[in-house]
């Protein structure tokens, strides 16, 4: 099955929508006309050190050293007391106290033990179970091993178990004392008792503070109210882009006022009979342009003609590109000459293979593929630096030592950052950070704001 002729009308508007949030070509551009700053001569030598070593020579000694110097400058900004980075010196913090890595390291399974210890004791003494009991010696010695469960008392719930487990057998049921048995030897549980035990000591009270200042802790209501907060703003975006969509394909119809309609649809989802992984790839499409192939079918088949994502701020498009690709990718390996079911909230569209083959995922056709749609304003200084490019470059273990000297009132020598300069040059790892211009430039020439591209529709 051919590939259908590309339209002419569709090309033309997405040529005519003004990309406000474009950034020049090249970054020396762009910083002129910014105010200096670590982070914008961090994305300055990061740039020139790509250009060198796309030209095959080896970056010259003085991008090298304002590499090393903006690096260092950025850490010393990074962990003032007054306006810096809370997150950076948490991290700075946790290296260099045991405890604090210990109570961090404890952290992480925190949620998931305190979900298994209040379940090991609603099997023990669920609140239903206690309303059936008679007041009793046991009750009361149940009841007290619920209400420390529920509040989180991990070492008064030890004791409490500790107390009905000595009871005399005849008063404990044997599947108790087995239960009893099992609780006080999980590590869930003496994990959580050591964190308890962590948490008055300075150094982790000013480590949790950090954290604090930089967001919500997860799981709080705070956390919460955030996150339904930025659901609903993603949400509101996601119409607003898909009005601008179905207005789009309203006038293509119009246009063209053939038997081959084109649609729009909405939460498309990769199925998972295409042969690939789909492994941090996109597999939810936010809106779709489609175009019918065939009308003589019973069931009609479409082609892909626009893949839309609708952001909320214009960082997260940045963020969200590689992912994207990889979910081009994957689309990539449908066979060409089979159909392809995708649920959508308009129900199940049927997609020729060929023409998800046919979707770019890396090179200058991406443009007439894929938009990014925002309704956020351009900003007049783009930040140059990424957040994740700024974010690896103060984790590195070079960066982390050198500020560690700094909260130990010492004078570091810039000189001991060469290392991270060696890694972004040499390591895979850091190549994200290596073409993080040419990534923000190829982000912003893919997003329109909603109201242009309605005005070029």
């Amino acid at each position: 099955m051919p590939l259908p002729p590309s339209s002419a009308l569709l090309d033309d508007i997405l040529r005519a929508v003004p990309r406000r949030y474009r950034v020049p070509e090249t970054l020396d551009e762009m910083a002129t006309m910014l105010n200096g700053g670590s982070s914008t001569a961090l994305a300055v030598t990061v740039e020139q050190a790509r250009l060198a070593l796309a030209a095959g020579t080896e970056p010259d000694a003085a991008t090298k050293q304002g590499f090393i110097q903006a690096l260092a400058r950025l850490i010393h900004e990074a962990m003032r007391t007054e306006g810096g980075d809370p997150a950076f010196q948490a991290i700075v913090l946790r290296h260099g106290a045991p405890q604090v890595r210990e109570f961090a390291h404890l952290s992480t399974t925190a949620d998931q033990d305190r979900r298994q210890i209040h379940a090991a004791v609603n099997g023990i003494a669920h609140p239903a179970k206690l309303q059936r009991m008679a007041p009793s010696q046991d009750r009361d010695a149940l009841a007290a091993l619920q209400a420390a469960s529920a509040s989180a008392s991990w070492t008064a719930l030890s004791e409490a178990a500790q107390r009905l487990r000595a009871m005399q057998e005849k008063t404990v049921e044997p599947a108790v004392q087995r239960a009893l048995a099992r609780l006080l030897d999980d590590p869930a549980l003496a994990r959580l008792q050591r964190l308890d035990a962590l948490e008055p000591d300075g150094q982790v009270r000013q480590y949790q503070s950090l954290w604090d200042r930089h967001g919500p802790r997860s799981g709080s209501q705070t956390a919460a109210a955030q996150g339904s907060a930025a659901q609903r703003r993603g949400a509101a975006v996601e119409a607003v882009a898909t009005e601008a969509l179905a207005a789009l394909s309203q006038r293509l119809n119009e246009a063209e006022g053939g038997p081959l309609p084109y649609r729009v649809v909405t939460s498309m989802l990769v199925p998972a009979s295409i042969p690939a992984s789909a492994e941090r790839a996109k597999s939810e499409w936010d809106a779709v342009l489609l175009r019918q192939t065939r009308t003589d079918a019973a069931t009609p088949v479409w082609d892909v003609c626009l893949l839309l994502e609708a952001k909320a701020s214009i960082d997260a498009a940045t963020a969200d590109l590689p992912r994207l690709q990889r979910g081009l990718r994957l689309l990539a390996h449908a066979d060409d000459n089979a159909v392809y079911p995708f649920q959508t909230r308009q129900g199940v569209m049927h997609l020729r293979g060929a023409s998800l083959r046919a979707l770019p995922a890396d090179s200058p056709d991406l443009a007439n593929t894929v938009l990014y749609c925002c309704d956020a304003p351009a900003e007049t200084a783009p930040r140059l630096l990424s957040a994740a490019s700024r974010m690896q470059l103060l984790s590195a273990p070079a960066s982390v030592a050198y500020a560690c000297r700094l909260a130990d009132k010492q004078q570091p020598d810039p000189d001991a950052l060469e290392s991270v300069w060696r890694q972004l040059l040499e390591s895979p790892q850091w190549a994200p950070v290596l073409h993080q211009y040419p990534t923000l430039r190829q982000v912003r020439a893919l997003m329109v704001h909603v109201d242009d591209l309605l005005a070029a529709v």
